[in-house]
C-alpha cells in the first residue's frame, strides 16, 4: 500500500543497496537494504546529487556532501509541512512512506468528528502527530529522545496545527503507558512505531520480536469505551504483515484487523520499494 500524493518527495532510482531521492530541490543518495537488485545506472554519478550517506565497515557511517545545499529545509504533503535535515544513521527526520497511514488515520478521525484523544508512542519527529492534530485530534506525543520531541514542535508550528492539539512527553513509552493506566487516563486511538532494536537510559534492551506483544497487551488498557483505531508500524526485516494482524486479533477487543505492506512508488522500472508493514485495528 502506498500514496501517490507526494509532490515534494520522489524516489528517482534504486538498486545496489541504495535509493536516489528528491526531497524538494535536494537530491540525496541513501542506503536501503531492501534494494538488492542492480541499479539502472551508477546512482552516485547522478547529475546534481547533493549528498550521499556512506556506511562504515565498523558500523554507522557519515554524509558526504557533493554539491552545497541547506543544512535543513522544508517539504510539504498536502496541508502538512515538515523540516528535513540529514541526520545520523542515514535519517532525514521524516519517513515519507508513512503518508499513507497519515491519510488513513486522518480520514477515520474526521469521520468520527469532535476532538478524539490519540496516543502516539515512539512518535519521533511527529509526522503522524501533526497529521492527526491537523484533523482535530488531541494528540499525546511520546518519545524518549528530547531532540526528536523538539523537532515535532517545529513541525507542529510549520503545519499550523491548533495550539491545544498536542501534548509532548519525553519519556520511555512502556513506563508512560504503565503510569497512564494507574492514573486512569484513556485514549480513543493509539498508534505506535517501535524500533526494531534499542536500549533504554539504564541499559534496558528492547527487541521488537520479544517485546511487542507485551507492549500491545498493556497499551490496550488505555483505550476508551468507544475506541477509534489501533495502529502498529514495523520496520523489522522479516516480520510479515500477518504477524501484526495476528497480534491485533489476539490482544485487541473484537473488531476489524488488517495488515499490509507499506511501500513507496518509484520512477524506476515500475518498482515499488518495500518500507516495512503496518497493522490496523478498528472497533467499528
Amino acid at each position: 500500500m502506498h500514496t501517490d500524493k507526494w509532490k515534494d518527495y520522489e524516489i528517482i532510482a534504486t538498486g545496489g543497496g541504495e535509493k536516489l531521492e528528491r526531497w524538494k530541490d535536494v537530491l540525496l543518495l541513501r542506503p536501503d537494504p531492501q534494494a538488492i537488485w542492480d541499479a539502472p545506472f551508477p546512482l552516485s554519478e547522478y547529475k546534481g546529487l547533493n549528498a550521499r550517506y556512506i556506511r562504515s565497515s565498523e558500523g554507522g557511517g557519515k554524509w558526504k556532501t557533493l554539491k552545497p545545499f541547506p543544512s535543513e529545509w522544508t517539504v510539504s504533503y498536502g496541508d502538512l509541512t515538515f523540516l528535513v535535515r540529514p541526520m545520523g544513521f542515514k535519517h532525514t527526520g521524516l519517513f515519507p512512506e508513512q503518508a499513507v497511514n497519515w491519510d488513513i488515520m486522518r480520514a477515520l478521525t474526521e469521520k468520527r468528528g469532535g476532538r478524539p484523544k490519540v496516543l502516539n508512542l515512539f512518535g519521533y519527529t511527529g509526522g503522524a502527530s501533526v497529521a492527526l492534530a491537523k484533523s482535530g485530534a488531541q494528540v499525546t506525543h511520546v518519545d524518549a529522545a528530547k531532540n526528536m520531541v523538539e523537532r515535532c514542535k517545529s513541525n507542529v508550528r510549520l503545519s499550523g496545527c491548533p495550539s491545544d492539539g498536542l501534548r509532548y512527553i519525553v519519556d520511555d513509552c512502556n513506563k508512560f503507558v504503565a503510569r497512564e493506566i494507574k492514573r486512569g487516563n484513556f485514549y480513543d486511538a493509539v498508534l505506535m512505531d517501535p524500533p526494531s532494536y534499542g536500549r533504554g537510559p539504564n541499559g534496558e534492551t528492547w527487541k521488537l520480536e520479544d517485546s511487542i506483544c507485551s507492549l500491545v497487551e498493556m497499551t490496550v488498557k488505555v483505550l476508551s469505551d468507544r475506541p477509534l483505531f489501533f495502529l502498529i508500524n514495523s520496520y523489522t526485516t522479516g516480520l510479515q504483515p500477518t504477524v501484526l494482524e495476528n497480534i491485533l486479533k489476539i490482544y485487541l477487543p473484537e473488531g476489524k484487523a488488517k495488515a499490509y505492506e507499506v511501500t513507496l512508488p518509484t520512477d524506476d522500472r515500475g518498482i515499488e520499494l518495500p518500507c516495512g508493514c503496518s497493522g490496523l485495528w478498528q472497533y467499528e
